[in-house]
């Protein structure tokens, strides 16, 4: 008899007349608008403008989740054309089926676009929205609470989530809420990003690398948890696989990037203007220019007075 556990909820939608609120797709909006917040403070943070983070989210959110919902429905493809199943199904992204790894790339993709447009380094929006995006998964990962879904192994821990539902395949019981592990991973990767960027001034994309590699550690062996049907190579499910790839992947890129490109960016937005802001999150960068701009006038004012008394002894040469 399990004494606690995490109930789920009776219904994932709500209706509102014939309009259906659906807690999947809020939790996917929630997640956005938090990513473009933080992003957003980032980025003026580094020298950018207040609005570029959100006008490149534009481009950026619909490939992201055009390229999340082909990448479950290409490895999951016996979810819906099989036999028994309806291919139209493939489309209704509300119910559920996103995948990370396509979200990324897709998205990317149009973050790209959007920079292009605006002279934009990728690597230096990138760095600006990688806590948020992860945020943005932390927050994300609820609508599969709310669609009663990717959970793992039973448990009666006190903190299990209780499965209700019986449709596909599902039985009814008490199993390791994997949403919640990875929510909580994905908060903790937020924070590792913003901590070793203020520490080691990353840039040039290594701090969206630190955060692609800090999650597929998490989701690894998250992944190895869940009990939904995925395909398998040698043992492993390909989630799994693909997280030690992109891993490597990412640990490369920092390794080579910090010996051909050090430091971080000087000017992350051209033509920006905002004297008053810091270039860092904590302001430090800002004042350290003030003090050098301070020092320089100083300096000039010094050297007009040692101009003038050499000009007014030169003259009182002449006369005498």
């Amino acid at each position: 008899m399990e004494l606690a556990y995490i109930p789920s909820p009776s219904r994932g939608v709500i209706h509102l007349g014939p309009i259906p609120l659906r807690g999947y797709a809020f939790c996917i909006i929630i997640g956005v608008f938090v990513a473009v917040w933080l992003g957003n403070k980032r980025w003026i943070a580094r020298g950018g403008r207040s609005g570029t983070v959100a006008d490149i989210a534009v481009w950026a959110v619909p490939f992201g989740l055009v390229g999340g919902r082909l990448y479950h429905v290409i490895t999951d493809y016996q979810l819906y054309f099989s036999e028994g199943r309806d291919w139209v199904d493939a489309f209704k992204i509300w119910e559920g089926g996103l995948g990370i790894w396509g979200a990324i790339a897709f998205g990317a993709l149009g973050a790209w676009i959007g920079c292009r447009r605006r002279g934009i380094p990728l690597p230096a929006y990138a760095d600006a929205v990688a806590p948020g995006i992860a945020l943005a998964q932390a927050i994300g990962r609820w609508g599969n609470w709310f669609n009663q879904e990717l959970y793992g192994k039973a448990t009666d821990l006190p903190w299990a989530v209780e499965i209700t539902s019986s449709t596909d395949g599902r039985e009814p019981g008490t199993y390791h809420p994997t949403f919640l592990y990875e929510s909580l991973w994905c908060v903790g990767v937020a924070l590792l990003v913003i901590w070793a960027d203020r520490r080691f001034k990353l840039g040039h994309g290594r701090a969206f690398a630190l955060y692609v590699a800090s999650y597929c550690v998490g989701r690894f062996w998250i992944e190895y948890m869940r009990v939904d049907e995925a395909h398998e190579i040698l043992g492993l499910r390909l989630n799994n696989w693909t997280a030690v790839v992109v891993f490597l992947l990412a640990v490369l890129y920092i390794v080579l990037s910090a010996k051909k490109r050090p430091g971080r960016e000087a000017v992350v937005e051209p033509g920006a203007v905002d004297a008053g802001a810091p270039s860092d999150e904590d302001g430090s960068d800002g004042a350290e220019k003030a003090e050098k701009t301070d020092d320089a006038d100083k300096a000039d004012e010094e050297s007009s007075d040692v101009k003038d008394e050499a000009t007014d002894g030169a003259g009182s040469a002449k006369k005498s």
